[in-house]
């Protein structure tokens, strides 16, 4: 049976007068703010700060491991760029030596077809595989002066030399050109993962950078308590060690307490690596830098130890081999401290926790805990002299 109730009209209600237009209106905003939400996700849509600021340093921490391979190939290609030339240099040697021999043993059988003998066949010569072959078949050997048999010998040992160093010089570019190949993949890969890191901190608004600049502060605070502790835990030791000693020798019945220092030469080498690295505080981290006006994270450590009169490789994936592992609480001034799965930071042991390193792009080399990134991102310690 069908309703006799009458259709509502269209339209809403303002204070019981029907506004059609106002309706209209209001339908047409919502969809304009629908469209609006789609084209430009809201807040609740956006990475929270604390995943921009861990993308972030994982982005660093990629661009650090991307520059130690960077470093890896670019020491790889310097030193087989240098191999190459060595080795051209010597095939033109070998070669002008050959052909000095070769003039030899033409004047040898000029002189030999002066004699009455027959002339040389150079065919036969070229496809020899020795003096003597040769020879038996030009039946010029039994002429033949001692002089001139050591200048045919002389010339084919030579040629034989002078082709395994073409060889092995074709060999060398092949390998020149992968290393320069994996040299511009790395620097890639480092411009990058900069770029990423850079833009992603661009599209903070000025609130979030300071909420972010909080957030590191926390961090930085917590790392120099960490530090403070293992100070403590490392004077304990010592003060424990040093009565240990000095018990031991009172048994022993000895009048002096023997020296409680590290060792005089290593604690003399570390001193004056330390003493170089706090002159380049305040300098540009730079990756691939080894100085003088800029460093990365294993330039620094390189160019700290060197100036303390020790060489240590290029790279902390090198640098780590190069000494003694010790545990860190038995770390003292001028130790290595290495950092991540993947050994792609590396810093320069000052005592109390702390350290002096080239950190990321956009810092400088300065002092800082060893906790600054979590005890977590401890690798290691080594005593490289």
């Amino acid at each position: 049976m069908a309703s006799h109730r009458k259709s509502r009209p269209s339209g809403t209600r303002v204070a019981g007068i029907r506004t059609p237009a106002l309706a209209t209106a209001a339908l047409t905003s919502v969809a304009l703010l629908s469209q609006t939400a789609q084209a430009n996700p809201s807040a609740d849509d956006r990475p929270s700060l604390e995943e921009v600021e861990k993308k972030v340093d994982d982005l660093y921490r990629q661009a650090e491991s991307a520059t130690e391979k960077y470093n890896a190939a670019k020491e790889k290609t310097t030193k087989q760029r240098k191999r190459v030339d060595t080795l051209l240099d010597d095939v033109a040697r070998r070669t002008q030596k050959l052909n000095d021999a070769r003039e030899e043993l033409g004047r040898n059988a000029a002189a030999q077809y002066r004699t009455g003998a027959a002339a040389p066949d150079t065919a036969t010569f070229l496809l020899a595989d020795t003096p003597q072959d040769y020879f038996d078949q030009s039946q010029l050997m039994s002429r033949m002066t001692g002089r001139q048999k050591r200048s045919v010998d002389e010339y084919f040992t030579e040629q034989s030399a002078t082709m395994k160093k073409r060889q092995e010089a074709t060999r060398s570019l092949e390998t020149l050109t992968e290393s320069q190949k994996d040299l511009r993949t790395a620097k890639s890969t480092v411009q990058k993962k900069l770029a990423d890191a850079r833009q992603l901190l661009s599209e903070l608004t000025a609130q979030e950078k300071a909420r972010l600049a909080a957030i590191e502060k926390r961090k930085q605070e917590e790392a120099a308590r960490k530090a403070e502790e293992l100070a403590r835990q490392q004077a304990e030791a010592e003060r424990e060690r040093e009565r240990q000693e000095a018990a031991q020798q009172q048994e022993q019945g000895q009048q002096e307490q023997g020296s409680t220092a590290p060792d005089g030469s290593y604690a003399t080498k570390a001193e004056k690596a330390l003493a170089f690295a706090r002159t380049q505080i305040g300098k540009p981290y730079v990756w691939g830098a080894t100085g003088p006006d800029s460093y990365d994270c294993s330039g620094l450590t390189q160019a700290a130890w060197k100036a303390a009169g020790v060489d240590i490789p290029r790279v902390t994936y090198d640098q780590v081999e190069a000494g003694t592992t010790v545990p860190l609480s038995s770390a003292q001034p001028g130790d290595l401290v290495f950092f991540y799965d993947d050994i792609t930071h590396v810093g320069l042991y000052i005592g109390n926790g702390m350290m002096i390193h080239a950190p990321k792009p956009g810092a400088y080399v300065r002092e800082e805990s060893i906790y600054y990134d979590g005890e977590s991102s401890i690798h290691s310690v080594v005593r490289p002299a």
